[in-house]
């Protein structure tokens, strides 16, 4: 297998670090917009770089990428950039013939009328208006498949398969008790995704109604997460899981609550209200009194620290998981199915801070299946269209244990 990693920021670089250990690919293109940052990833590797090759390419330029694909030789293109620019990857992996990996789905647009009633545009729609295309190329486009999306899309297969008869509820939950020394805001993960997914309207499923929009940060929650993390508010949050989940696991409601906190959430509403949350440009003047048109959201990126630097001075661990209630045998069961990474850890194995490093490792493994031959479907699919035991056991391998805990 040949394949062609489009992002070398800071999930991008952590891939490169551990799939350096595996032996199922013969090569590893790194590219990125800005050529420094790709071979500034490559050299990082030493002597495990001898299979990785760094190339300049604009992820925006779809039939840029699709001839650095055919040039190159790749079999995949796995997506480590921002979600605005999905659509073009993903096309650009279909015009050459590819498969396509991807860590976040197309992005939504809030319905026009009742934002927080009902949904406009969904995270990933313009993805599966593909899928008759992808499923007469022969190709596969595995699409959410990171942490979450992605790890916890695998649990809530292998819940329905194994754990269930009947599954009442499917709730994704996230938590963390990481901090960041000499910095009262530094978000772990880009913030242009954070805002993104924290400001939209969350989307809820339940079997009788389909897919509707809350109000952000709604139905707050306390949940009590392993290893040491312990008890974190949780909030609804426009999340893929819930456009995924319901396509191949039959579940009477599916949510995604994340552990933001009173302090994150209150930054993100006076983002929201200042306008410092929107993408659309705006005229700025220049040093020397020209104009410039920029994003907002863009400054706000600029003005924050790299999530990638930020290893060395946090601290704590980060919980991904999936929470299952139902029956088993005629009984109440209720799960939770998680996954925990300690910034200590993953910093000292692979020089990667705790979040982009859980981020980065599950596509590795979903690449390392689809090149065995284990997952060797074909169409646009999301993690829980797959069997879920060989990904959780090469997980292990990897040397990343996950657990489950019952919550009876």
């Amino acid at each position: 297998m040949r394949v062609l990693l489009v992002g070398a920021g800071g999930v991008g670089t952590a891939i490169t670090r551990i799939a350096a250990r595996r032996d199922f690919f013969d090569g590893f293109v790194v590219a990125d917009y800005d050529l420094a940052r790709a071979e500034a990833a490559v050299a990082a590797l030493g002597n495990a770089g001898s299979r990785f090759r760094a190339r300049r390419v604009d992820a925006s330029d779809r039939a840029a990428v699709a001839a650095l694909l055919t040039e190159e030789r790749c079999d995949v293109l796995l997506n480590a950039t921002d979600p605005r620019f999905v659509m073009p990857l993903f096309e650009a992996a279909l015009a050459a013939d590819c498969h396509y990996v991807d860590m976040a789905m197309s992005l939504s647009r809030p319905h026009p009328a009742s934002p927080y009633e009902e949904c406009g545009v969904k995270l990933g729609d313009e993805q599966f208006e593909r899928a008759a295309a992808w499923e007469k190329s022969g190709r596969l486009a595995l699409v959410g498949m990171g942490v979450e999306p992605g790890l916890s899309d695998v649990f809530a297969r292998y819940a329905a398969d194994e754990l269930f008869d009947e599954i009442e509820e499917i709730g994704i939950r996230d938590g963390a008790n990481l901090t960041v020394e000499g910095h009262d805001f530094a978000p772990s993960f880009n913030i242009w995704t954070t805002i993104e997914e924290c400001l939209n309207p969350p989307v809820v499923y339940e079997r009788d109604r389909g897919w509707f929009t809350t109000e952000p940060f709604s139905e707050p929650e306390v949940f009590d997460f392993p290893e040491g993390i312990g008890p974190v508010e949780c909030v609804n949050v426009e999340h893929e899981e819930v456009l995924l989940v319901p396509r191949w696991v039959d579940a009477r409601r599916v949510t995604f609550k994340y552990g933001l906190g009173e302090d994150f959430i209150g930054k993100l509403k006076t983002l929201h209200a200042l306008g410092l949350d929107s993408t659309g440009p705006v005229t700025v003047r220049g040093a020397d009194g020209t104009p410039v048109r920029v994003s907002p959201r863009d400054v706000v990126a600029a003005c924050l620290p790299d999530p990638a630097t930020l290893g060395e001075r946090m601290s704590g661990k980060t919980c991904a998981g999936t929470w299952v209630k139902g029956t088993k045998d005629g009984r109440p069961r209720e799960v939770y199915l998680y996954h925990v990474v300690d910034n200590q850890w993953s910093m000292r194995e692979y020089g990667s801070q705790a979040v982009v490093w859980q981020t980065a490792v599950n596509p590795v493994v979903a690449l390392e299946l689809v090149a065995g031959g284990v997952w060797a479907e074909s169409g646009v699919l999301g993690p829980e269209a797959l069997p879920p035991r060989p990904f959780l056991d090469l997980l292990t391998a990897y040397g990343s244990p996950w657990g489950i805990r019952d919550q009876a």
